[in-house]
């Protein structure tokens, strides 16, 4: 068979369902290979929105997912997307055409040497240069991708070793298994946590992509220790868990970092630096940190680490919860309850532009449990981090490491795809939205419902949140919208304007019901971001 078709088989041969990408002349023969494919392609609109649908894709599933483009221009408008998931740890698989071999030595159109422009935005970046070697690089971007801890890789197709033929079959798939953690940093870790007077448990993404949510509920239960989580980690523990404290991550003295700040040691887990500065909750570099993970603790001096247990996580957390002493009834729990009754602010408000706490109460009435909310990044990130009650994993997903705008529409596509049974709202703002507001032909075109919950403040909400913070004046954030139900409705999708608080659960309820793409343009009063900063401070301090 041709190269084009050998690697077409190779993404059969790993499971592949979509690849989300644009056709071009340097990847014609890939093309016409997946018509004779059970792999879906799925054109998009950019391949920036190819790339955020890819990333997405994993972080739902735990397969790689595929993105797909053309040599330089289309190579290189993936990179944000997939720097957003090496750096988020989601596994991707991205791949691009390029010139013949017999153009790469020198100066010629449109080409970059992409295997060195990806190389340190990936795990593993490669170029194919014989048929041959097709089955082999597949496998290992594929193995490598998926692995702990999961990432990014790259593959560049020349176009002529797509023509090429060659005997060669895709590789077996094999899975590595997790390793035991070691008996020595067991009983030393549980040794530490039972002469903690007050340690607490930082819960990170690695706690999701490691099936281990049930193994840290029964350990925060059997030695009652109070969890707070990252902005990735959303559900890794249930909010309705007596022990949950909700989301660390905003950059002043909140509840949680109360939490830290009283602690004196702090049991990570599945936690990566990206997730949540540690010089942010750990300043003082003089707790004791348990680190409890699949790979080796990264260095870093607010990150020093007293006990490393490597390994399956469960199998730490169910081995160090047999020997350690239980605590006693933790003294956080007014911290707790301080975060509900800022959780029930505004929910019954009318006003109009509707304050976000509002928003996120109407959006949690309206959504199941198991739906699943794909938030983009900027001020309503925030908010939504902080406020959105989430009772299982992977149903609120924030990009925190790499945190690229433009991610909730294209996710939200990629989500719908994956969990067609599932509802899925993509919440975004005005900025985030019309980076990549293009994708919104793409799910018309596919038939994929979702609804796109726009909040509407006509700037960067975020940057202007932090000027105000920083100099007491604005600089340059402000910006005019298109209308936006006017804008749904050229793409054939419907829109929804929000004029009063007391619409939005109407609105969003119908927008859901649907079975179409919905937009809601939700004006929104960020007055109340500096209003969260004071009162956070006020709480830290009464308590």
């Amino acid at each position: 068979m041709k190269g084009a078709e050998l690697l077409v088989r190779c993404l059969e041969n790993e499971g592949t369902e979509f690849v989300f990408g644009i056709p071009g002349e340097e990847n014609l023969a890939v093309m016409d290979a997946l018509l004779d494919s059970s792999v879906q392609f799925v054109t998009t609109r950019h391949e920036q929105g190819a790339a955020f649908m890819a990333d997405v894709y994993g972080r739902l599933t735990g397969r790689a997912g595929v993105c797909m483009a053309t040599l330089g221009p289309g190579a290189t408008n993936l990179i944000t997307g997939v720097a957003d998931a090496n750096m988020d740890h989601a596994p991707l698989v991205a791949i691009a055409g390029q010139a013949a071999t017999n153009r790469l030595h020198k100066e010629s159109h449109q080409v970059l040497d992409l295997e060195e422009i990806f190389r340190p935005i990936t795990k593993y970046s490669s170029r194919i240069v014989t048929p041959e070697i097709i089955p082999e690089v597949v496998r290992k971007s594929f193995k490598l991708a998926q692995t702990e801890k999961s990432g990014a890789c790259f593959i560049e197709f020349p176009e002529n070793i797509a023509a090429l033929a060659s005997l060669q079959q895709p590789l077996p798939v094999t899975h590595a298994s997790a390793p035991e953690p070691a008996s020595e940093t067991i009983e030393r870790a549980a040794a530490l946590i039972s002469q903690a007077r007050k340690p607490i448990i930082l819960a990170g993404n690695g706690v999701i992509r490691n099936d281990a949510t049930g193994a840290l509920a029964e350990f925060a239960t059997r030695l009652n220790i109070p969890v707070t989580n990252t902005f990735m980690a959303k559900g890794a523990i249930p909010f309705r868990h007596p022990m949950a404290m909700g989301s660390a991550g905003l950059q002043s003295r909140d509840y949680v970092n109360c939490g830290f700040d009283r602690a004196d040691v702090i049991i990570c887990i599945g936690y990566d630096l990206v997730e949540y500065h540690p010089y942010l909750w750990h300043p003082t570099r003089d707790r004791a940190i348990i680190h409890i993970d699949m790979s080796p603790a990264e260095v870093d001096a607010h990150y020093n680490v007293a006990v490393g247990v490597v390994g399956d996580i469960n199998l730490s957390l169910r081995r160090i919860a047999s020997l350690a002493t239980p605590h006693a009834a933790e003294s956080l729990r007014p911290l707790r309850q301080a975060l509900i009754e800022d959780m029930n602010l505004h929910r019954d408000d009318k006003d109009c532009p509707v304050k976000p706490q509002k928003i996120i109460w109407d959006l949690r009435t309206a959504l199941d449990l198991e739906d699943i909310v794909i938030c983009d990044v900027g001020a309503h990130k925030l908010w939504m981090a902080r406020m959105f009650r989430c009772e299982h994993p992977n149903t609120c997903i924030i990009s925190n490491g790499f945190a690229s705008m433009g991610i909730a529409v294209p996710g939200a596509i990629a989500g719908r795809l994956a969990f067609p049974q599932r509802k899925f709202v993509a919440v975004t703002g005005d900025a985030g939205f019309l980076m990549n507001s293009q994708e919104l032909e793409t799910a018309v075109r596919l038939g994929v419902a979702m609804v796109v919950l726009i909040w509407n403040d006509g700037g960067y909400g975020l940057i202007e949140w932090k000027q105000l913070n920083t100099y007491g004046r604005q600089s340059h954030v402000r910006f005019g919208n298109p209308d936006f139900v006017k804008y749904a409705e050229a793409f054939g999708a419907k829109g929804y304007r929000v004029t009063q608080g007391d619409e939005l659960l109407p609105i969003l309820r119908q927008a859901l019901a649907d079975n179409t793409v919905s937009i809601i343009d939700c004006p929104v009063d960020y007055s109340e971001n500096l209003k969260l900063t004071e009162r956070l401070g006020e709480t830290v301090f009464q308590l």
